[in-house]
């Protein structure tokens, strides 16, 4: 098992605090493995195996339990006094109910609550409303490229390591167990998106149209990294023959987020300090997705680059936007209280031009905040006043 120790940390920190950990991300990302990791660093110190209940629902020794009284009666039946229950329940959101059993369990004192689920809409409704506060949410991805690496072993090549990243994808068990068996690659991410899609999107958001459903999926897919409208990609696909509504992508769109198969980057205006209601950019979960989509074809060297360095954002824990300076863009903008990070990722800037183009919107911010050009590049760091140009990978593989 790769440690994943950004993940495990974080539970570690929460431990024994008095809210429920939830850990919320795509299928198949490594949820269960990281619960199981971090199960395994309670033995180690000592914690009884009676006092850890690990709950799969998804497993068919479960099938019985469909609701929420059922399964508070098993969690329950498996406590032990004296001392602290660790509790965890994978994939909850199976439940009918569910939030009404984790909200019973939470007020136990002997408790300590862990819950993973693959739609945001877990944290949605009425379990947002019985817990305001007393939660605290771990977003989890699948492998980043450092992970990757980890998982690989050290390359010849970190280059030709990217490439083999985004050909192969990022989900734990095609890195660990597959290898680049092509063939295996596409039946398990059909798996997945099938899966993602049948599951956690249609039936969870009610969808009619699943035709529609993937025409939406695979126009996302075809635009990482451009900014979009909700009215523009309705009038893109009634134009190339697939009539639909704004409303309806709106919807479409917004449960394929909650899905995390798609991350949604929404704009900043950096003058005028504001958040931006109209446009935005959409990202996808994994890379190798895109070809199993779309075929193979050429694609945007930049964009995808783009894709990569915005997850890895997330991953670090910041809130990321697409930034907005004038009539220029900036790439990403984080923003942390009053701090405040931009990058601006591009595929190559050794053409002149494209330097310039690429530094003018960092050259156009009114402040002094730290700014980043990431480029695949191998050159050595650079610094134009203040603009730091460094290899992305480097970037990717920093602790």
């Amino acid at each position: 098992m790769v440690a994943r120790p950004l993940y495990l940390d974080k539970l570690r920190r929460l431990r024994g605090k008095r809210l429920i950990k939830v850990v919320s991300g795509i299928r198949r990302c490594g949820k269960s493995t990281l619960l199981e990791l971090f199960q395994q660093s309670l033995r180690d110190e000592g914690v009884h195996a009676s006092r850890i209940i690990a709950i799969n629902l998804e497993e068919g020794d479960y099938l019985d339990v469909t609701d929420h009284r059922a399964l508070y009666a098993l969690v329950n039946s498996r406590l032990v006094s004296g001392g602290t229950n660790y509790v965890f329940l994978d994939e909850v959101q199976r439940i009918e109910g569910f939030e009404k059993a984790v909200d019973s369990l939470y007020v136990k004192k002997n408790v300590d609550l862990y819950i993973t689920g693959s739609n945001a809409g877990l944290l949605s409704g009425e379990l947002a409303t019985l817990l305001s506060g007393r939660y605290a949410e771990i977003d989890m991805l699948p492998f980043s490229f450092k992970e990757y690496l980890a998982a690989r072993g050290k390359p010849d090549s970190v280059a030709r390591a990217y490439t083999e990243y985004l050909q192969q994808g990022s989900f734990p068990y095609l890195v660990t167990e597959i290898g680049n068996d092509r063939p295996t690659i596409r039946d398990y991410l059909s798996g997945i998106y099938n899966t993602v899609l049948l599951k956690d999107v249609v039936q969870r958001a009610g969808v009619k149209d699943v035709a529609m459903l993937e025409s939406v999926v695979r126009f996302m897919f075809d635009n990482i990294g451009n900014l979009t409208s909700i009215q523009g990609i309705s009038n893109a696909l009634t134009s190339a023959g697939r009539k639909t509504t704004a409303p309806t992508i709106d919807g479409y769109l917004r449960a394929l987020c909650d899905a995390f198969i798609l991350y949604r980057a929404n704009r900043y205006d950096v003058k005028g300090k504001a958040y931006l209601k109209t446009g935005a950019k959409f990202y996808a979960v994994d890379l190798a997705l895109r070809p199993f989509l779309l075929g193979n074809r050429p694609g945007d060297v930049g964009h995808i680059l783009e894709n990569i360095i915005y997850l890895e954002l997330l991953r670090r824990g910041h809130h990321v936007f697409v930034g907005k300076v004038g009539t220029s863009e900036i790439d990403f903008v984080t923003i942390e209280g009053g701090e405040r990070t931009y990058y601006q990722v591009a595929a190559s800037v050794r053409e002149q031009k494209t330097l310039e183009r690429e530094l003018a919107a960092l050259q156009a911010v009114p402040d002094n905040h730290p700014k980043f050009l990431l480029t695949l590049d191998d050159d050595p760091p650079a610094n134009y006043e203040g603009i730091r140009q460094m290899n992305a990978l480097a970037f990717l593989l920093q602790e």
